[in-house]
């Protein structure tokens, strides 16, 4: 790399807000849909567990060989998500604390917390149910325009809460059918876990899908207030 490189300035948009990095969401949306689909590979893979499990009995309704081998894609599927997992969950926070500075810029008084969080907020157990979203929800009235004309200050934070409340929804889930599927020691109780394992598995599916909107939505909103200046511009 040369040294030109090193040095060349971020570009900005007006008043000085660095310019919010098209690449980078389309590198976090894109790893978020191949999470997604992950995701729905795995219920795949549970459905042929369930349907080799009777329903009524508990008991195996097709040779052990082809449940060993549902077994075997359904450890493959889950090993899947936690490659993909990782790297996304990481590209992502890299994102939301570049787009927490650059919102910053914009309205430093809509922020009840510094820019840390943004990072550290994903860290510290329990309140990473709560700190993130925090975050987002300030990001998310910085990113907002004033109203024009004296009228009520007021914003729609709709996509945060369907992110979050999915996002929150599937890991506490996957947490609880991570503790039944480890503690099952029939096959009925197998079956019922793997259940609960897909339902978790489609929430997740949910939450990427509203990441990726919450993610899409926030940037151009922070791109057009800088663009365009802090009070909502009437259109016709």
């Amino acid at each position: 790399m040369s040294s030109s490189s090193d040095l060349r300035p971020r570009p900005l948009l007006p008043g000085g807000v660095p310019r919010s990095s098209r690449g980078l969401l389309a590198a976090v949306s894109a790893l978020l849909a191949v999470v997604a689909l992950s995701d729905l590979f795995a219920v795949f893979a549970g459905a042929r567990i369930h349907a080799l499990i009777d329903e009524d009995h508990g008991f195996a309704t097709a040779p052990q060989q082809d449940l060993d081998a549902a077994y075997s894609l359904y450890q493959t599927a889950g090993n899947l998500q936690v490659i993909l997992y990782v790297p996304c969950a990481v590209l992502f926070v890299v994102w939301f604390f570049r787009m927490r500075r650059n919102t910053g810029l914009l309205a430093p008084d809509r922020f009840r917390n510094g820019p840390g969080w943004a990072i550290g907020g994903w860290a510290i157990p329990l309140a990473n149910l709560w700190m993130p979203y925090r975050v987002a929800v300030d990001m998310w009235g910085a990113g907002t325009p004033l109203p024009d004309g004296g009228e009520p200050y007021r914003t729609s934070i709709w996509p945060v809460n369907l992110w979050w409340g999915l996002f929150v929804a599937s890991a506490l889930f996957r947490r609880y059918a991570g503790s039944r599927y480890e503690a099952a020691e029939t096959l009925s109780e197998v079956r019922d876990a793997v259940v609960q394992y897909m339902a978790a598995d489609v929430l997740d599916v949910a939450a990427a899908a509203a990441a990726v909107y919450f993610a899409v939505r926030l940037t151009a909103m922070q791109r057009l207030k800088a663009a365009e200046g802090p009070y909502r511009t009437a259109r016709a």
